[in-house]
């Protein structure tokens, strides 16, 4: 196993966008591309390996650029979400994007076009569940994501598959807004999947959040193994291709 990151400039609406692409390079033929979404803070080294995670199961992990390029935040930021924040003002703007990025992923010569996926972390599973509405992509998994829906009409029946891994605890998806999403999908003919774990907040994926003292959010170690387990077993489903028939 060879694992290599690439830079990946791409352009979209309010760009140019820097993503970053990983792949093992000892596997042979295009391969399922699997694109993250980042949480509130954008790109970073936390979603880069993630994206070599998913290249040692035999996908290209594609991180994606939804703020722009150089527009990225750290938690001691005076803002850290003003670049998402703008963005949620403009779920629009956020659809165009995220299509955007998924073309650079599909245009990858390494990646099957024809067979890609999306995961993303909290406002990254906010936006995914956008893509999911949308279209573009075979499947989505959202990691304790937010669950509003974005105020536009999108096509149904929704094609895409969803995975929802959720922390019970999350004061930012509370049951009314988890209740909501699931007859919101329920109505579009989606065919869609809840996980919740008891216990977990918001982050629960996110070990820069271990220990952390606000009610509602931190990382939880089972919820981030079992919904890693979740996420695998959907995207064999999704693609219809176990890890012993991959290249």
């Amino acid at each position: 196993m060879a694992i290599e990151r690439r830079t990946i400039l791409y352009d979209g609406p309010g760009g140019p966008f820097e993503g970053v692409a990983a792949f093992d390079t000892a596997w042979e033929g295009p391969r399922p591309g699997v694109m993250i979404v980042p949480n509130v803070l954008g790109e970073k080294e936390q979603d880069r390996v993630i994206a070599e995670r998913l290249a040692g199961l035999g996908y290209v992990g594609f991180v994606a650029d939804t703020y722009g390029q150089g527009k990225r935040t750290t938690r001691e930021s005076p803002d850290p979400a003003v670049y998402m924040n703008q963005l949620n003002a403009d779920r629009v703007l956020l659809r165009d994007r995220l299509h955007a990025s998924v073309a650079a992923l599909k245009a990858l010569p390494e990646v099957d076009a024809s067979r890609t996926a999306a995961i993303g972390f909290c406002f990254g599973g906010k936006s995914v569940i956008d893509l999911a509405r949308a279209g573009g992509v075979l499947g989505v998994v959202a990691f304790h994501g937010i669950f509003d829906a974005p105020g536009y009409d999108y096509p149904k029946p929704i094609a895409a598959k969803l995975l929802i891994c959720h922390g019970w605890n999350d004061p930012l998806a509370p049951p009314e807004a988890v209740t909501a999403l699931a007859a919101e999908l329920t109505e579009a003919g989606a065919d869609w999947q809840l996980h919740c774990y008891g216990h977990a907040g918001h982050g629960f994926t996110d070990k820069s959040m271990r220990g952390s003292a606000r009610p509602g959010f931190g990382y939880d170690a089972s919820a981030d193994r079992r919904s890693w387990q979740a996420m695998r077993a959907f995207l064999d489903e999704v693609f219809e291709s176990p890890p012993s028939s991959r290249p």
